[in-house]
């Protein structure tokens, strides 16, 4: 399945993708499609945007048709070797259907009292950050000793707090086994698949983040289910790249 025949998916389930997810996670998905839409518009590669547009629609229960087609390890490359890309307008066709799901939403709502714009991707992004950066980290000891530069760990995701008088680099505590700085070896393997080293805030909103296919969020499930689940998990997010 190509990334065309994604958007084609998310068009034909409409009603359910709509009402599967909840506000924030369409607002994700509404972001993810932005995103492709520019990538697209410009040129550019749209491989980060459609990741994030999988990790986003991971949050759909595991039987929703597009979680099935997710899962199945059918979203291949096409027969040029690249990848079929939707074009502008189809995105659009998409964006317009979760915006108006957005807009007539919740009858039990109140009265809607002007013009309430749909929040930016930079709010989002901010958003995101802050929870993420909420999440137990490694304290300063404890992270000046595992790490004696930028330089060291690069397979172990740290997160730079970017606002103002922020915090620095917080090691989330999940990549270690409890009460010690040994990080999981199960955790350095997913991280190499989600490219932490390139992509961190997204490596860890994946195991921060609700997993309709996992039933739970990665990190709480860490010793619970087999490291092999975990692993597929993450393929099935990167597999099409």
């Amino acid at each position: 399945m190509t990334p065309e025949d994604l958007l084609a998916l998310l068009v034909t389930h409409q009603e359910s993708l709509a009402a599967d997810l909840d506000e924030e996670d369409r607002a994700e998905v509404a972001a993810a499609l932005r995103e492709t839409r520019e990538a697209v518009t410009a040129g550019r590669s749209a491989s980060p945007a459609l990741r994030r547009l999988r990790r986003a629609l991971s949050a759909l229960p595991p039987k929703h048709p597009v979680s099935a087609a997710l899962g199945s390890r059918r979203y291949a490359a096409d027969g040029t070797g690249g990848r079929a890309l939707p074009s502008a307008d189809a995105i659009g066709a998409v964006l317009n259907l979760l915006e108006a799901r957005d807009a007539t939403a919740a009858p039990d709502s109140g009265p809607r009292t002007g013009a309430e714009p749909a929040p930016e991707p930079a709010e989002l992004l901010a958003a995101a950050r802050e929870r993420l950066l909420a999440a137990p980290a490694l304290t300063e000891r404890e992270h000046a000793e595992l790490l004696s530069s930028p330089e060291d760990r690069p397979e172990l995701i740290r997160l730079v707090d970017p606002r103002p008088g922020g915090s620095g680099a917080r090691c989330p505590r999940f990549q270690f086994r409890p009460g010690t700085l040994q990080p999981l070896p199960v955790v350095l393997r997913i991280n190499g698949l989600l490219r932490a080293d390139l992509d961190p805030w997204g490596a860890a909103d994946w195991w921060l983040g609700g997993n309709g296919w996992l039933h739970g969020v990665p990190a709480d499930l860490l010793g619970t289910l087999p490291d092999e689940e975990l692993e597929g998990a993450a393929l099935e997010l990167v597999e099409a790249d």
